[in-house]
């Protein structure tokens, strides 16, 4: 069984009595620290209060030291086994010489991430959309390196599922961190505001069809 339940925190406490609880009954888990990224295949996230804010997913519960962990872990396997229908799923693309990518789960950053080529940006796009589904998915890039645009785009076109709506963003204001940020902090933000906003539909000519 795969795991599917994460438990991100640098407490030992509450890692100690989280785990236990976990373990007690058979359930397969991920340990994470606040600040890795959440795999995709996560779907509920435990932490405590404290570091519930560094953890980017959808779902994150938050654990009080101290307390009997056994009803947290009844709502996360109440979230892995009930879990709602996502209705919209975007992924935003910041092109350039490093790549900005964020997945947005209706409104809610799933992931930010960043890539150094073309190759590498258009896999990680085809394992977003392939983990998570939505009843409306779209991919929106930015138009801020017309050539890495350009590049991009066919490829993505060719190797996305035909139901997935392609569109171009303009990028006007998205680049708004000083110079003290990291350039790959930079470019992962832009890629969630390319995400937050709308773009021009692009002609898609070669998509797969989906059965």
């Amino acid at each position: 069984m795969e795991a599917k339940i994460a438990v991100a925190t640098v407490s030992g406490k509450a890692y100690y009595f989280l785990v236990n609880e976990l373990k007690a009954r058979g359930i397969p888990f991920l340990s994470l620290t606040p600040y890795e990224k959440v795999p995709l295949i996560i779907e509920v996230v435990i932490s405590t209060e404290k570091e519930r804010k560094y953890i980017q997913h959808s779902t994150v519960l938050a654990y009080q030291e101290n307390v009997d962990p056994t009803n947290i872990v009844d709502e996360a396997i109440r979230l892995i086994g009930g879990r709602k229908v996502v209705e919209m799923l975007i992924v935003g693309v910041d092109p350039g010489k490093t790549f900005g990518i964020a997945a947005l789960s209706d409104g809610t950053v799933l992931r930010s991430l960043t890539c150094s080529s073309v190759e590498e940006t258009v896999n990680k796009i085809i394992g977003i959309f392939s983990k998570q589904s939505a009843s409306v998915r779209v991919l929106k890039v930015g138009d801020r390196a017309p050539s890495y645009t350009a590049e991009l785009l066919p490829l993505l076109d060719v190797a996305l599922p035909e139901d997935i709506v392609i569109e171009i963003v303009r990028e006007a204001g998205t680049s708004c961190l000083t110079g003290k940020h990291e350039r790959r902090l930079k470019h992962a933000m832009a890629a969630i505001k390319i995400a937050e906003r709308r773009g021009q539909t692009y002609t898609r000519k070669g998509a797969p069809e989906t059965s």
